[in-house]
């Protein structure tokens, strides 16, 4: 399971530019003046072998006891209350603030791990602008750039050293038990618990007419036709504004390391409700996660023909990224349309674990190639030569050639239809890695 760390600090100290540095992204909006984050971001972020979520929270007070102060105060607490380790950050040249002493005893009291960091800390010399901080009694402090990349490395080899991770290598070993983990996620009250309670065929989870009524991440084993299952009922994901109680505040983070953990993912639509954005944004999230995916739209037998025909437009326009996955129309609570669904998730977990041997897919490749060659990028063609798999689950084709930097996005889709045709890759993602070869000659002299 991937482990949380929570980025904490006063407004305006350089916590979403942090945030950006570590996932590689622009998801969380800079701007040169306080208080523009309000709630969490969530973004997955690498080190080294480890991957991990990162959480950004707004600037934090934690003694805001009215509006919009105390809205953002409850959700960084929140953030801290999920996270397994936390960053908090401090603006090393507007020196310190009695603000940094709140959130220092609220941590100090919480007794989490936590380390600190000086932000805006480029072209300052070690130690003597920094001793300041040290009254804030966290221990060593870190000097770090976020908008110049300077001291990343070393901030996230102490934040990741108390929680003693395992080498992921030796994870993939132990993996591969037999065993599908199949995670339902979806919006609050789309029938989650229902299905899962109609499979097991007792009511094992506490199913109700409300939403948010799952709050945490359920693990239940389970045994069909021979093959055994993890089911993982997910807590609804909410739109980050409206997670304020304090009762809620696991869920989102427990819905991403479940959907992080899975083999498969079932994904589950409401439909009286019709794809809303929140669905498109888990399945966004379940797409870049990489997991294999089928798509079951519950409460089926609560519509009509014309509210069917709606329900079936709004899935082309808002989920056309989904379109590799197979989709059943379901009932949870009459047991209609479960039967399919078996198959298609055993589906999509053979197609994500598929093996494709190299002279087989370079054999497709040049086939490919033969019957549609790839656009010319100025001067060069782009040479396709040979492909080799690159990975599973999701499964990552990777192709060698020269000037493959010119590959269009049109012709790359191209080449992804005939490889899942070819390999019957139905429910799964299918990455495909362009790497060109780079010529010996180039540095020498005539």
């Amino acid at each position: 399971m991937k482990p949380v760390l929570a980025l904490v600090g006063r407004p305006n100290v350089g916590k979403s530019t942090l945030f950006n540095r570590l996932t590689k992204s622009r998801d969380a909006i800079v701007a040169d003046f306080a208080g523009l984050t309000r709630d969490r971001h969530y973004g997955n972020a690498r080190f080294d072998k480890h991957e991990f979520i990162v959480i950004d929270t707004g600037g934090f007070e934690p003694t805001a006891d009215h509006g919009i102060y105390k809205e953002m105060a409850r959700q960084t607490q929140q953030a801290v209350a999920e996270a397994d380790v936390v960053v908090f950050v401090v603006d090393a040249r507007g020196g310190i603030s009695a603000q940094d002493h709140d959130i220092a005893n609220y941590l100090r009291r919480l007794g989490k791990p936590t380390i600190l960091v000086a932000n805006k800390a480029e072209g300052m010399k070690e130690g003597a602008q920094l001793v300041e901080f040290y009254e804030l009694g966290l221990g060593e402090v870190l000097p770090v750039s976020a908008s110049h990349g300077q001291g990343i490395r070393d901030m996230m080899a102490q934040a990741l050293a108390p929680l003693n991770l395992a080498d992921p290598d030796d994870d993939a070993d132990n993996a591969d038990d037999g065993i599908i983990k199949l995670a339902v996620a979806g919006r609050p009250n789309v029938g989650k618990s229902t299905l899962i309670n109609t499979w097991l065929g007792e009511e094992r989870l506490v199913a109700f007419d409300m939403p948010g009524t799952t709050r945490d991440a359920i693990s239940v084993p389970f045994e069909r036709n021979g093959q055994m299952f993890e089911l993982i009922d997910t807590a609804g994901l909410r739109r980050k504004g409206k997670v304020f109680e304090a009762i809620e505040k696991f869920s989102v983070v427990k819905t991403l390391q479940a959907i992080e953990s899975a083999n498969v993912v079932l994904l589950l639509l409401d439909a009286t409700q019709g794809v809303t954005d929140q669905d498109a944004h888990i399945a966004g999230y379940i797409l870049e996660s990489g997991r294999a995916v089928v798509v079951a739209v519950n409460k089926w037998d609560a519509v009509d023909s014309y509210q069917r025909e709606l329900l079936m437009r709004s899935i082309e326009t808002r989920l056309p990224f989904l379109k590799f996955a197979a989709m059943h129309f379901i009932s949870a609570k009459k047991r209609q349309g479960l039967g399919p669904l078996w198959g298609a998730i055993a589906q999509a977990h053979r197609a994500a674990m598929c093996k494709m041997p190299t002279p087989l897919l370079t054999r497709l490749l040049l086939e490919a190639v033969q019957f549609q060659s790839p656009q010319r990028g100025g001067m060069y063609r782009p040479k396709l030569r040979y492909a080799h798999q690159g990975g599973m689950n999701p499964p990552i084709i990777v192709i060698h050639g020269n000037s493959l930097e010119h590959v269009t996005d049109a012709y790359k889709r191209f080449l992804e239809g005939r490889f899942r045709k070819a390999f019957n890759l139905e429910g799964t993602p299918l990455r495909i890695e362009m790497k060109t070869s780079s010529n010996p000659y180039a540095d020498k002299d005539d």
